[in-house]
């Protein structure tokens, strides 16, 4: 007699929407597949996201449903999210069961949800991992459709909906992150990125995105800077705003704009000081390869998890906490140019990091996977 255990894995994983859920589901699914090599991972989005493109980039399949956000800018229209939600869970049942689903998983962000009511509707064992330390809507609604609940950081737990119960695996990073030696890669990141010795790197980071607010200050301490010969900037705007960026930067011999870091590995080992946006993936990130770090929180983030995020760091002295509305050029230069000037303290700040499960955390969800999966 066959039993579930004599079938190749199966696992449908929900992520979409920006780089913080897709990556680390990415990152999920890469676990899996050690774990097992016959395993079959499908992903659920929609067609909006980043998921569109890095998904099938790295090699998975994406079904797409026509799922709407959880949040307050619908505005009016929220009156359409039950009808939506509904829609798309009974289409992700449907693909659970073409897909010959064993599990689903939800990493957050509003393709999630559906996944996991979908796979309640086809009685199948469901599995929600929260990524930030305040949990979003979608998965605040799918904590309370599955007793299974993993968490990137503790401090998720008290805004889980009563009566939820979660074991903290951290926030599963990719393998070159996860197994990152900043200081045996130092010297090849830095002759890679083109960073003159002696020199140090400043990061700017807006995430998967972008974000204007630190692309116009960090083009603002490149002007500033722009005699020093002891320092450099990496910009990475995004693609919306990477031609105007280029534009205003023209001849900077200090600071170079780029879409895209495809190597964050390298990006990473060659810093001496970030300055980013708090999103989760870039906090566990952060806290894994131990760079010191300016946090620049975005003030829009639903239930403002990002600037609770960033406490993970700031309140163990591994990142500063800098307010949106105070992130200019002069006041970012005040900050940072302090830090440069002490080795000391940015070594302080980086022993602070606490890299915790992180980077174990792929391989630990993946085992969560894997035992609902036997025990189903």
């Amino acid at each position: 007699m066959r039993t579930s255990q004599d079938n190749p894995l199966s696992v449908v994983i929900g992520a979409g929407g920006t780089g913080g859920h897709i990556y680390p589901g990415l990152a999920l699914a890469d676990a899996l597949r050690r774990a097992d090599p016959r395993a079959v991972v499908t992903f659920v989005g929609t067609e909006r996201g980043l998921e569109t493109r890095l998904i099938p980039e790295a090699g998975y399949r994406l079904h797409t449903v026509n799922m709407i956000p959880f949040d307050r800018s619908l505005g009016a229209r929220r009156y359409l999210l039950p009808a939506a939600l509904l829609s798309s869970a009974v289409r992700c049942r449907t693909i659970l069961r073409e897909q010959g689903a064993q599990i689903a998983v939800g990493m957050g962000g509003y393709p999630s949800a559906p996944v996991i009511l979908g796979a309640r509707l086809a009685g199948l064992p469901s599995l929600v991992h929260e990524s930030n330390a305040v949990p979003g809507r979608a998965n605040q609604f799918a904590a309370r459709l599955t007793p299974n609940i993993a968490l990137a950081f503790d401090r998720s737990r008290a805004h889980l909906p009563s009566g939820s119960t979660a074991e903290t695996v951290g926030m599963p990073l990719s393998g070159p992150l996860a197994t990152l030696d900043r200081a045996a890669l130092r010297g090849r990141a830095r002759a890679e990125l083109g960073v003159p010795a002696g020199a140090r790197l400043v990061l700017v980071n807006g995430g998967s995105l972008g974000a204007t607010r630190l692309t116009d200050a960090a083009i603002g301490l490149a002007a500033r800077w722009r005699d020093r010969n002891d320092v450099r900037l990496l910009i990475k705007t995004g693609p919306a705003t990477l031609a105007e960026a280029r534009t205003r930067l023209a001849g900077s011999p200090v600071a170079e704009a780029v879409a895209y870091l495809d190597r964050m590995d390298l990006a990473y080992a060659a810093a001496d000081l970030v300055i980013c946006r708090a999103g989760s993936a870039t906090i566990a990130e952060l806290a894994t390869t131990g760079v010191p770090a300016v946090l620049v929180p975005y003030p829009h983030a639903p239930g403002d998890h990002q600037t609770h995020n960033a406490r993970v760091l700031s309140d163990a002295g591994a990142a500063v906490l800098l307010p949106d509305a105070d992130a200019t050029a002069d006041r970012l230069a005040a900050l940072v140019e302090p830090l440069l000037r002490d080795p000391r303290r940015l070594a302080a700040m980086s022993g602070a990091a606490d890299p915790g499960t992180h980077a174990r955390a792929a391989d630990l969800l993946a085992a969560k996977t894997l035992e609902l999966r036997n025990a189903a």
